[in-house]
C-alpha cells in the first residue's frame, strides 16, 4: 500500500465530510495534504477516482481487522461473526461515512452513486459468504436474501434507535438480528421459494458496473438460452412471442410483462433455471430504464 497516498485520502475524506463533496475542491485537498498538483494526479485521476480510493482503503481496513478476529477460531462461531458485523459499523462511525453515503445517494452524480452499489455489492458477497459459513451449505440458494433481510434490519433498527437517542449495545443488537435470520432462513428453505437468487446478485453487480443494459446484452443472452438447452413446444412458444416482441422497434411493456413469470416457470428446475432468471432480472430492468 502506498502509505503517502492514503495520507492523502484520509485528508480528503475528512473535507469531504465537513464541507460535502460537492463544496470540496482538489485545489483544497492539495493545500491540506501540502502536495502538489501533479502528485494529486499522479495519485488519482479525479475526485470521483479519490472517493474509489477511500472506499477500497474502508473495506482493506475492514478486512485486515475481521481477518484478525477470525484467525485460528471456528466460522461457525457466532461470537467471531458478531464481531466482524461490528467492525465496519465501527469503521463508518468513525469516519462519518453514514453521511458521506446519504450524500452520495441523493445527489444527481451517477458515477459517485455506482461507487456506493460497487461498495455495498462487495459488501453483501461477503456476508452471503460468511452466513453459509455460519449456517451451513444448506442454505447457499438463500443465503443472499437472508444477506439482504439482514442489513435490511441493521440498517433500520440503527437509524430508529439513533433517531429516538435510545441507547443500545451493538453486539446485542446484531445478535438479535443474526438470531431472526437464523430463524427466517430455515423457514425460506421450507418453502422452497426464494424471492432472490444468485442471479439477483448478478445483476446488482452489474447494475453497478455499468450505466444501463442494453438490448443488445439482453438479446445475446436469450440466444444463448437456446444453444444450451433443448426446449419442449411450451418453452418454444414463449420462447418465440418473447423473441418477436424484443426484436420490434419499441418494445411494448404491456405485451412483453404477462409473458416473462410464464417463461420463467416453464424453466424451473432446468439446467439452465439461473441463465432464465438473469435474463429476465435483465428485462426487468431494461423496462423499467424505459
Amino acid at each position: 500500500m502506498n502509505h503517502r497516498k492514503r495520507k492523502v485520502a484520509d485528508i480528503a475524506l475528512k473535507l469531504f465530510v465537513e464541507k460535502g463533496i460537492a463544496r470540496t475542491s482538489i485545489q483544497e485537498i492539495i493545500e491540506n495534504a501540502a502536495i502538489s498538483k501533479g502528485t494529486f494526479y499522479n495519485y488519482f485521476t479525479s475526485k470521483n477516482d479519490c472517493i474509489a480510493d477511500i472506499l477500497e482503503y474502508l473495506r482493506y481496513d475492514a478486512s485486515q481487522q475481521r481477518i484478525q478476529v477470525q484467525l485460528s477460531k471456528n466460522a461457525q462461531d457466532r461470537e467471531v461473526f458478531i464481531e466482524q458485523i461490528t467492525i465496519l459499523i465501527r469503521l463508518n462511525e468513525e469516519r462519518n461515512l453514514n453521511a458521506l453515503f446519504e450524500e452520495i445517494l441523493y445527489s444527481n452524480e451517477k458515477e459517485l452513486r455506482k461507487l456506493v452499489l460497487q461498495h455495498r455489492v462487495i459488501e453483501m458477497e461477503w456476508l452471503e459468504n460468511r452466513l453459509i459459513e455460519l449456517m451451513g451449505e444448506e442454505i447457499r440458494d438463500y443465503a443472499f436474501e437472508g444477506t439482504v433481510l439482514f442489513y435490511g434490519m441493521l440498517q433500520h433498527m440503527l437509524f430508529t434507535l439513533r433517531i429516538t437517542n435510545r441507547s443500545y449495545s451493538l453486539h446485542d443488537l446484531i445478535s438479535n438480528i443474526l438470531t431472526y435470520v437464523e430463524l427466517i432462513i430455515p423457514q425460506m428453505i421450507k418453502n422452497g421459494s426464494p424471492m432472490l437468487n444468485h442471479s439477483a446478485i448478478h445483476l446488482l453487480r452489474q447494475k453497478g458496473e455499468r450505466k444501463n443494459i442494453s438490448i443488445v446484452e439482453i438479446m445475446e443472452h436469450f440466444h444463448q438460452l437456446k444453444q444450451q438447452y433443448v426446449f419442449n413446444e411450451e418453452q418454444q412458444d414463449l420462447y418465440d412471442a418473447i423473441q418477436s416482441e424484443l426484436g420490434l422497434s419499441r418494445i411494448r411493456k404491456v405485451v412483453i410483462k404477462p409473458l416473462l413469470e410464464p417463461f420463467q416457470k416453464v424453466f424451473k428446475g432446468t439446467p439452465i433455471e439461473l441463465q432464465v432468471n438473469t435474463f429476465i432480472n435483465m428485462v426487468w430492468f431494461y423496462l423499467r430504464e424505459q
